[in-house]
């Protein structure tokens, strides 16, 4: 059987055959690496009989405070193991990932577990306004018992608008363009790590925002408190 050949172009615009093994030996040596094709799968199930909540937040996306208005939402990650699923809540005021999980499955399990990170982590006050779209795992009856036990308001987007949770859909497709597209994981538990590194590590503590002042997420929320304390010792 003859070897598969590949065209390749050269830089006036003229092509000649190469095995795959010299193509493979040429990118290596340039230190090249080909993009896989990336996969897309739902993740909104908006066609259900659960009760949705109006939408609050009416692309309002810079309260004045911490803990004012979180929003979540929920992205597919592939790996050769198979699909992840990962759900984020934001904080808006320092755009903060103050909780996230990831799961196999997208049940209401994975959006409740960010919750509950997050809520540990702030303990916010009463009414809070949770922004989500209207998939079924934020619609369920477990994930707004959740919302009612932490006392906070649930808020989803018009049916079929992302634009409605921008920020949270931003910051997705900012952590894949950094650090998934153009990567290959072998297992989930290296798109694990991969996330864990993104959000814990870089994302809240290192990242910069020029909508912050050139300053990470958690820097500003220690900024923002300071700030706080100062004034209630002036008055």
């Amino acid at each position: 059987m003859a070897a598969r050949g590949w065209s390749v172009s050269g830089a006036h615009g003229a092509s000649r055959s190469a095995s795959k093994e010299r193509v493979e030996r040429l990118m290596r040596e340039n230190g090249l690496r080909g993009r896989h094709k990336r996969r897309h799968k739902a993740t909104t199930d908006s066609s259900h009989a659960l009760p949705v909540a109006d939408n609050m937040l009416a692309r309002d996306f810079r309260p004045h405070r911490p803990d004012q208005v979180w929003t979540s939402a929920i992205t597919f990650l592939w790996t050769e193991e198979g699909w992840l699923y990962l759900a984020i809540g934001l904080d808006l005021c320092n755009r903060e990932v103050v909780g996230w999980s990831l799961k196999p499955r997208m049940t209401a399990d994975l959006v409740s577990d960010a919750l509950t990170m997050a809520w540990f982590r702030r303990q916010p006050a009463p009414g809070l306004i949770h922004h989500s779209d209207r998939g079924s795992q934020y619609a369920s009856h477990a994930f707004q018992e959740r919302l009612a036990e932490y006392g906070m308001v649930g808020s989803m987007s018009r049916k079929g608008n992302c634009w409605d949770n921008a920020p949270t859909e931003s910051w997705f497709n900012r952590f894949k363009k950094e650090r998934v597209f153009g990567e290959r994981f072998l297992t989930r538990a290296a798109m694990k790590t991969t996330a864990f590194e993104y959000i814990e590590v870089f994302y809240n503590r290192r990242r910069l925002h020029a909508s912050l002042g050139y300053t990470s997420p958690v820097h500003d929320l220690k900024n923002w408190r300071e700030a706080q304390q100062a004034e209630s010792q002036v008055a």
